[in-house]
């Protein structure tokens, strides 16, 4: 069988890189399986997918002026039919269950509905002193205090 560009073939993994995998198809060629080609989930290692001398069916990409052939195994997977309704979005975050309407008023930080507005504005008040004098303290050790600036 002749290597085409959409022809399936299978090859043997000869090398394994962080960018891919190489696999010694018939004819004694050799093609790349790009790490974006081994998976339709997201590949951080090839080695989790791939080890050296493992028999692979891949589809041949394309092949380059210079006799370069790119590989997928990706390609040849099926996908799941349910996993297609939800990647419709073209989103990789998974869709979160609907709890209904948001209500940002309620809860929170001063979730106190018996206090009164000045209530609530002196506990806002407090706290946000309390977070900028923690900060300002956090700052300024690392900038060496407020009296250490050197003079010109």
């Amino acid at each position: 069988m002749s290597i085409e560009v959409g022809n399936v073939v299978e090859g043997v993994v000869t090398g394994i890189t962080n960018f891919g995998a190489f696999v010694e198809l018939p004819e004694g060629k050799t093609g790349l399986i790009h790490i974006s080609e081994v998976a339709d989930v997201y590949v951080k290692d090839v080695h989790d997918f791939l080890s050296e001398k493992d028999k692979v069916k891949v589809k041949v990409l394309s092949i380059d002026d210079r006799g370069k052939i790119a590989l997928s195994i990706k390609q040849l997977q099926e996908k799941k039919p349910e996993a297609q309704a939800q990647t419709g979005n073209s989103s990789f975050r998974p869709q979160r269950q609907s709890r209904g309407p948001r209500d940002f008023r309620r809860g929170g930080r001063y979730n106190n509905t018996t206090a009164s507005f000045e209530d609530k504005l002196s506990k806002f008040l407090k706290d946000s002193d309390e977070r900028l004098t923690d900060l300002r303290r956090k700052t300024d050790s690392k900038r060496g205090g407020r009296g250490s600036r050197r003079s010109d």
